[in-house]
């Protein structure tokens, strides 16, 4: 019989084992079964630019909104990071399974990032995931479109506007797909970035989905 933590700490009592002796046992069981970081701590990962550009938190792909409450209707964006929290947020964590498979997939919102059609692959959308694989990481940590592999995944250039919060205030700016030849590596080559056992890292989108 399997019994949860609830359970056990009503039987070991019944049988007479004190209550702080049960809950140091109980404790020790939820060490050893408790996850790795390799399978819990590192399953969200931020899709962030690799240079910081005009913010030195960075960018990082962005539901448009706030968190809980943004709006997958309203299309992505790149935003401030908010891994500088101390965790990532919903609206800018993706699974990092997922993220191997070439699927930019918002476990939260159980939507991945799409282009917008076939007539319209510049501009981006988010839907319910399919099976399709939209999009290959390059050797030059560009993420093209699988499709048409002159498009490069681009944060747009000049500055900046401000977002709605943040001290100081957090920095948006726009997303699409672009020709990789006419943008500079700047505003197309990604990492990700993610808690390993609670230290913030990041990494070549190259050499994570290498590994």
């Amino acid at each position: 019989m399997n019994l949860g933590i609830d359970e056990f700490y009503f039987v070991q009592l019944a049988k007479g084992m004190k209550p702080i002796k049960t809950l140091l046992t109980i404790l020790f069981i939820s060490l050893l079964s408790s996850p790795s970081w390799s399978e819990s701590e590192v399953h969200i990962v931020e899709l962030k630019l690799l240079n910081n550009l005009d913010d030195k938190r960075g960018f990082c792909i962005d539901i448009k909104g706030h968190k809980l409450k943004a709006k997958i209707s309203r299309g992505i964006q790149v935003h401030s990071c908010y891994s500088y929290q101390g965790k990532i947020a919903v609206d800018q964590g993706l699974d990092a399974n997922k993220l191997k498979q070439k699927q930019l997939f918002f476990p939260y919102f159980d939507v991945c990032v799409r282009p917008a059609s076939s007539n319209n692959p510049m501009n981006l959308s988010l839907i319910k995931c399919g099976n399709t694989q939209e999009f290959v990481f390059t050797q030059d940590n560009t993420i093209r479109l699988k499709s048409n592999k002159n498009l490069c995944l681009t944060v747009a250039k000049g500055n900046s506007r401000h977002g709605g919060g943040g001290s100081p205030l957090h920095l948006i700016r726009n997303l699409s797909m672009q020709t990789c030849d006419e943008q500079k590596s700047i505003y197309k080559t990604w990492g990700i970035r993610g808690f390993k056992k609670g230290l913030l890292f990041t990494e070549e989108i190259s050499k994570f989905s290498s590994n």
